[in-house]
């Protein structure tokens, strides 16, 4: 093999359309960085470097308001629980953040990406000729039959009967959506999730939540699912860091899930086991 040969070799072993650099030059998806700076938003820049494309201001505005939406959820979110008992422990800031983002799985955190596979999977069936009701009640059935009758991007643990958030984004999808900035198409997915499960239980509402809304905004905006959690990932990691870092400031060490004088349940052997 020729040097020149080996040298091109050498450089495959990392193959990337995201950044162009050599000493003195950086570019990402073909935009010098100096031509960036200051001229785009950090939400747009997300959207170029996962997309390979900018998004037109108002793409980006709807965009934004998702990731703001997802920021915090307080220390009885686990991730920020996870996050702030980390920051107890000595470690450092960048340790208190990983902590709690590794919290973020199928259970806490994924929940948006679930939905919107769910969303997708119905516009799928419209797509091949079902009605808009018709694949609602088919994605749904599908669902259950599959996941179990919790319905991801549905209902909330917490906030009973409205999760405050859900419903300011529904508004900004339906504002873009007159405006030509998506089509309301997921918006009419999501919305008419909600009313069959309703239906289901029998006219007692189940709101959608904050994963809801936000796989509505990355389904029109149309992000592949799997994008969904690692784009609530990036939203969460603000209010991680948030809390952490007040946490750090506060102080205390070695502080646990529950203060000293409250200790956990202890369950003896069941002898007769």
């Amino acid at each position: 093999m020729s040097d020149a040969s080996q040298a091109n070799a050498i450089r495959q072993w990392w193959r990337t359309s995201i950044i162009d650099m050599e000493p003195g030059r950086i570019a990402f998806r073909g935009h010098p960085i100096q031509e960036l700076i200051g001229a785009v938003s950090f939400p747009q820049m997300i959207w170029l470097m996962v997309r390979g494309d900018l998004p037109s201001d108002a793409q980006a505005k709807l965009f934004e308001a998702a990731l703001v939406a997802g920021v915090d959820h307080g220390p009885q979110a686990p991730s920020i629980a996870a996050a702030r008992m980390a920051a107890t422990c000595g470690v450092g800031l960048n340790n208190v953040m990983a902590n709690g983002v590794n919290m973020l799985g199928d259970v806490h955190g994924g929940a948006g990406e679930q939905c919107a596979e769910l969303y997708y999977d119905i516009a799928a069936k419209m797509d091949a000729g079902q009605s808009l009701d018709a694949a609602v009640e088919a994605g749904l059935s599908d669902w259950q039959a599959s996941h179990g009758k919790i319905v991801s991007g549905f209902g909330h643990r917490f906030h009973k009967p409205i999760d405050p958030r859900a419903p300011r984004l529904m508004a900004l999808v339906r504002e873009a959506a007159g405006l030509g900035t998506v089509s309301g198409r997921f918006a009419d997915i999501g919305e008419g999730l909600q009313a069959a499960l309703a239906r289901q239980r029998a006219g007692r509402p189940l709101a959608m939540n904050i994963d809801g809304a936000t796989a509505v905004i990355f389904c029109e905006l149309g992000f592949p699912a799997p994008l969904s959690r690692g784009l609530f990932c990036l939203s969460r990691s603000v209010g991680i860091l948030a809390h952490g870092w007040e946490q750090m400031q506060q102080g205390g060490r070695n502080k646990g899930p529950m203060p000293p004088d409250f200790l956990p349940l202890y369950e003896p052997p069941d002898p007769s086991a």
